[in-house]
């Protein structure tokens, strides 16, 4: 909704009565304000008027940042089309392709994270002037969606294979239409300036048409194969699952010490293992032990020299009726873990499988894909896999053949999604050869045609790349894109099958090689959502259709942005693909982001109760406070994040707030047309101009051009926590701190319009060019402040980013700051003397004629900010007369400072009271003296309270010295004035 249908003109002349409205013409160009008053100021600084249907607050009418109005900020911002690239604005563009959130997510800060962080390159880039375009859309989760959906489905007493694949994938459809927005709106919330008009999702028709021919040019090359491999297999679910999909966790479990006989030996031939699985021994097929570990195992069994023979010899499976394996020996046995003596599994283990495949030893599975034991097991078949254990274990103890068990931490691997432990099954799955596409990748950074960022993981992704194995891109799942695999009726699947496009092509294919009377039927199983998620950065743009315009203009993109936790299960993913599919590198950067976690530094779980949620976080701090938080981290560095620093950059939203109040209410009134063309005159961009101005003007449009090189510097870099923390720093301390406090000098005090307009000019230059600075950060506070300005032509999100290597003074600059120490110095004297905060004070400022040259041009200044009396500050090169009754200050070398201590305090009466002070403290100083010079309390006083009395005493001796001191110049003072 538009601002101008947002507010109808009798609605909004009424409401103009009574109230000042701040009027941008670029929003409301016929609009009159004939009806409205002026402000107390005497001039019409309209600011929108904050009703229910308005789209801006202004700080002249809110206490604080309206946080309520940021969806109507950003309502606004879309629908001004201010998302979408602008291609007037230069060839070179910047685009990022959001990674796609999961249909069935809610918000987290992960998410929070990757839009917040995305949203600073995009703002930035846009307000550079490139054409910008930030691709969003979400993912099928394949999985994730199908358990949410088969769990609506039980709830109503239905199971998906009552419904029948079709009308399940219809259900799914009408689920994703009714909630699968809600990640997309969430993500809205945080500022997200996505050109939502080219959102897509996986599933879509486009995406689809790019994951089928994917496949197909894979299978064409010879890339893609079926095969039998060991998988994570989910029991839950019934499909095979990704790495990613696997979380591991520390639980209690069980090792169990096992004896393995020896064939044709005597009852003391045996060798132990240990597992934490024994249900798994009826599909071994060797036992294996360390070539090192043999003297250890002879000394662990009763010394028996005989076990260096049995290598080569065969052992037998206990409960297997009599089967035998080889006992050999491989590096690869762990001979520090239980007995050094280690089963060889190779259907359920996967570094067992690498191992079998290595010494050519066979395969054999016991388990069926439900989880239950299969007729390998013998008496155990049927049985779940842990009752099986129990059972075996029971079974074990009473042949003898059971040594012991004993508890035993386990690394446990479940399901993300389903949370059942996950199963290494061998299962025929469709696979994608990594190899010759991981050498391209590769290549890609050595040669310098993708940067990561931070640098060290540039390691992590060429091991991962130089050490890949095949991927399992198949899933026994219908929510998907389904493999495009025909299978012939009456044929060998693995020997005979079509690959195509469609089921037409295919069935076109089959007539041609069987005849018109054969029979296809489409393979069951879908692809590995992170296979269509590694087309996403140009499948979005129209690949395979490369003439696009989209694909033409914005492909290879800029930049990807994600954590490092999926470097490896996406990003190099996308890599390889980009390069194989388009023959260049989909991305030319890429940025990787940390964890949040909580202030413990504990990741946040549900478990643990510490998850801190986005929207709850939004609605308490505002978005602005949420985006300043994540965005001050190091790159690839975890974040902890807590209620202190949210409550800290809330409090800074504020200061923004009021910094913009006290600015609007310190400029001309709109009609009075000539001080505004006088300020307009000033400008700030050359050496000349800054010459001009008085010293504090200088001194913060100095500081004010220094931050704008350093932050776009940092911007650039991709240093964001840098361009926060700077820019946070100028705004508080040098702009708000002080420049404005010392312009209230020239706005109040000086009487003299010419010096006020130039403190108004510099009052709006700096601080638009700090909204500037900090709009990608904080978008929704700046560009409430922003639209609050008069004078403004465009939106905040669209103007032009600040020019570089403008003019600074740096000899002003230490001027300033030598103003600035002399100022601290007053403060702290004040302070350590308890002067009266309103009380006025006398000075003697001493210095060479250059510092009081520039220094007493800012006695307006000085005396302001230092509470100093303006009709009694002298300036000189040599010590007052009464310097020896004055605090003597030394503000920096060359500049001095002399307070009369009698125009500060009383001073007979500071003598009396310190005087009774000094007692009581030698007093208690005494009393802990005593304490320590007992031997009795000494000695049989816990030594931390020993310790605490001994410091208690140093700070009273020290505070009874200082006291002394203070009493002996006072004292000194007194007889000097006699």
């Amino acid at each position: 909704m538009s601002l101008q249908t947002a507010i109808s003109a009798p609605s909004f002349l009424s409401s103009c009565s009574g109230y000042r409205l701040k009027f941008n013409p670029l929003f409301f160009p016929n609009f009159s304000f004939s009806r409205c008053r002026s402000n107390r100021l005497g001039r019409r600084n309209f600011a929108v008027f904050a009703s229910e249907n308005s789209v801006f607050t202004s700080p002249e009418m809110d206490k604080s940042f309206d946080f309520t109005s940021e969806e109507r900020i950003y309502n606004w911002w879309e629908s001004q089309g201010f998302f979408r690239p602008k291609f007037d604005q230069g060839t070179e563009h910047f685009v990022i392709p959001m990674p796609p959130p999961n249909v069935t997510g809610s918000l987290h800060m992960g998410h929070a994270m990757f839009v917040t962080l995305e949203d600073i390159m995009i703002r930035y880039n846009r307000m550079k002037g490139k054409p910008t375009l930030w691709l969003p859309g979400t993912d099928h989760a394949g999985i994730a969606t199908q358990l949410v959906v088969e769990r609506m489905l039980a709830f109503e007493g239905m199971k998906r294979v009552e419904l029948g694949r079709d009308e399940f994938t219809k259900r799914v459809w009408e689920w994703k239409e009714k909630y699968g927005g809600t990640i997309t709106n969430q993500i809205k919330r945080l500022g997200a300036s996505c050109d939502w008009s080219r959102e897509h999702f996986t599933l879509d028709e486009q995406l689809s048409r790019a994951v089928i021919e994917a496949f197909v040019r894979l299978h064409e090359k010879g890339l893609i194969y079926q095969g039998s491999y060991i998988v994570n297999w989910s029991p839950k679910l019934q499909t095979a699952v990704s790495d990613l999909e696997v979380e591991y966790s520390e639980e209690p479990g069980i090792l169990y010490y096992i004896k393995y006989r020896v064939a044709g030996g005597s009852r003391s031939d045996f060798l132990t293992i240990a597992t934490t699985r024994p249900e798994t021994l009826f599909g071994d097929v060797a036992v294996a032990v360390h070539p090192q570990a043999l003297s250890w195992i002879w000394r662990w069994v009763q010394h028996d020299e005989r076990y260096s023979k049995y290598i080569g010899q065969m052992a037998i499976v206990p409960m297997t009726y009599g089967r035998h394996v080889p006992i050999i020996s491989d590096k690869y046995v762990d001979k520090d873990f239980g007995t050094g003596v280690l089963k060889i599994s190779p259907g359920h283990d996967h570094n067992d499988y690498l191992l079998a495949r290595k010494l050519g030893l066979p395969l054999l599975n016991v388990m069926n894909k439900d989880g239950t034991l299969n007729e390998v097991a013998g008496l155990y078949c049927g049985l779940d896999r842990f009752e099986a254990r129990k059972r075996l274990w029971s079974d074990l103890e009473e042949t003898g053949l059971a040594v012991k068990n004993e508890p035993h931490t386990l690394r446990v691997p479940r399901s993300q999604r389903g949370g059942e432990v996950i199963e290494p099954l061998v299962s025929k799955q469709w696979f994608v050869t990594m190899e010759p596409l991981a050498e391209k990748a590769l290549h890609a950074v050595e040669k310098g045609e993708l940067t990561i960022m931070p640098e060290r993981f540039e390691k992590i992704y060429n091991h991962w790349l130089s050490n890949i194995k095949d991927w399992c891109i198949s899933r026994q799942l219908w929510w998907g894109h389904r493999i495009p695999v025909w299978y012939i009726a009456g044929k060998d699947c693995e020997e005979e099958y079509i690959v195509a496009r469609s089921a037409d092509e295919a069935l076109e294919k089959a007539y041609k090689k069987y005849g018109k009377d054969v029979e296809i039927y489409q393979d069951p199983d879908v692809l590995d959502t992170w296979f269509s998620s590694a087309l996403w950065p140009f499948s979005t743009l129209g690949w395979p259709d490369t003439s696009t315009e989209d694909f033409k203009r914005f492909y290879p993109t800029t930049m990807l942005e994600t954590g490092h936790d999926i470097l490896f299960f996406w990003v190099a993913r996308m890599v390889m693909m980009g390069i194989e599919f388009t023959g260049k590198v989909p991305f030319s950067y890429v940025y990787l982001h940390g964890l949040i976690r909580d202030s413990q530094g504990r990741k946040m779980s549900k478990t643990l109760g510490n998850v801190i949620d986005p929207i709850d976080t939004i609605k308490e701090f505002g978005t602005d406070a949420l985006r300043f938080t994540l965005s001050l981290g190091t790159a690839g560095q975890d974040l902890n994040l807590s209620t202190e620093r949210l409550t800290a950059n809330k409090s800074f939203t504020n200061k923004l707030w009021n910094a913009g109040k006290f600015v609007l209410q310190n400029l001309p009134s709109e009609e009075n047309v000539s001080d505004w063309e006088i300020m307009l005159d000033y400008k700030f961009d050359t050496e000349e101009s800054l010459l001009k101005l008085p010293l504090s003007e200088c001194w913060v449009v100095s500081k004010l051009h220094t931050l704008i090189d350093v932050v776009t510097e940092s911007y650039d870099k991709f240093f964001f926590g840098d361009v926060g923390r700077e820019t946070y720093d100028f705004f508080w301390s040098d702009f708000a701190d002080w420049y404005i406090e010392a312009s209230k000098a020239r706005l109040y005090h000086s009487g003299d319009n010419t010096v006020a307009l130039v403190a108004q000019a510099v009052l709006l230059y700096v601080f638009e060019n700090t909204l500037k600075l900090l709009h990608p950060f904080m978008p929704f506070v700046t560009e409430a402040l922003w639209q609050a300005l008069p004078k403004r032509k465009t939106a905040l999100i669209v103007s032009a980013w600040p020019h570089t290597s403008l003019p600074r003074h740096a000899n002003l600059i230490k001027r300033f700051q030598n103003l600035q120490a002399l100022t601290r110095a007053i403060r702290n004297a004040r302070a350590e003397y308890s002067v009266e905060p309103a009380k006025r004070i006398s000075a003697s400022i001493v210095g060479s004629e250059e510092v009081i040259q520039y220094i007493s041009k800012e006695k307006d200044v000085l005396a302001l900010l230092s509470r100093l009396d303006l009709q009694n500050i002298h300036f000189t090169d040599s010590p007052p007369g009464d310097a020896n009754q004055s605090v003597h200050l030394v503000a920096s070398e060359g500049l001095e400072a002399y307070l009369p201590l009698a125009d500060m305090i009383d001073i007979s009466a500071e003598v009396e009271r310190l005087s009774k002070r000094l007692s009581k403290m030698q007093m208690e100083y005494e009393g802990l003296k005593a304490r320590l010079s007992s031997p009795k309390f000494v000695e049989k006083a816990p030594e931390d309270i020993v310790r605490g009395v001994q410091e208690k005493a140093a700070e009273a001796e020290e505070k009874i010295n200082l006291t002394k001191n203070r009493l002996a110049f006072l004292k000194s003072t007194v007889l000097v004035s006699k």
